[in-house]
């Protein structure tokens, strides 16, 4: 259990990282339009685009299949405790699929910036 926390830990630590770069890197770079772009980085800009929400889809609801069927579980050992389960599954449920709704802007932003 503390090697998979570690490794997921390092992953986001690198995942930062990374950004941080990136944002520094593209912070001097000048601004260039998408009509200058070739239109097989297109391509790959909006098949990254659907691939990114389609994947961002998935978790989703594999996280929410799962909040639920764990939530139903345990009013189904406990029915004097659905109050206190529900009001924090439902809260659990919206932080979930705002996930997918940022993948959803970010997937916008990127097949807007083509046109």
């Amino acid at each position: 259990m503390k090697k998979s926390v570690t490794v997921i830990m390092l992953l986001g630590l690198f995942l930062v990282a990374s950004y941080g770069i990136a944002v520094a890197a593209e912070a001097g770079a000048p601004a260039a339009p998408a009509a200058g772009l070739d239109p097989i980085v297109k391509a790959c800009i909006a098949i990254a685009a659907g691939i990114g929400l389609g994947i961002a889809a998935l978790g989703g609801a594999l996280g929410q299949g799962k909040a639920i069927a764990s939530a139903l579980d345990g009013i189904g050992r406990n029915p004097g405790a659905a109050g206190k389960i529900m009001t924090p599954m439902i809260l659990g449920l919206a932080m979930i699929e705002s996930l997918v709704i940022y993948s959803l802007v970010v997937s916008l932003l990127l097949f807007f910036k083509l046109g």
